[in-house]
């Protein structure tokens, strides 16, 4: 993940997620791509539910690329679940950065 993208990218409030609007085109073009986001997506599972751990997800949304620092509380094919039932399209996710 580029460091300058993430310090452009506004910071959101994850209880503001449900109230932005997402495109349902997907943002990563390979598979290749693709494969190493649910890589990082499983693995930011684990460490929010064994170590209660926050990561920061890169995404984007109709009006452009904005940044959560969050925990990942569970994952379906298609959404990542975030506290307070928060979901977040992974089609919408350019990148996960751990901390």
């Amino acid at each position: 993940m580029d460091s300058a993208i993430l310090k452009t990218a506004p910071l959101v409030a994850k209880e503001d997620i449900s109230q932005l609007t997402f495109p349902k085109e997907e943002v990563l073009s390979t598979k290749e791509e693709q494969k190493e986001l649910k890589d990082k997506i499983e693995r930011g599972l684990k460490l929010g539910n064994a170590f209660k751990g926050k990561v920061k997800i890169l995404f984007e949304d109709s009006e452009g690329l904005k940044t959560v620092e969050t925990t990942i509380w569970g994952v379906t094919d298609k959404n990542i679940l975030l506290k307070q039932t928060t979901i977040l399209p992974i089609r919408r996710i350019h990148d996960i950065k751990f901390y």
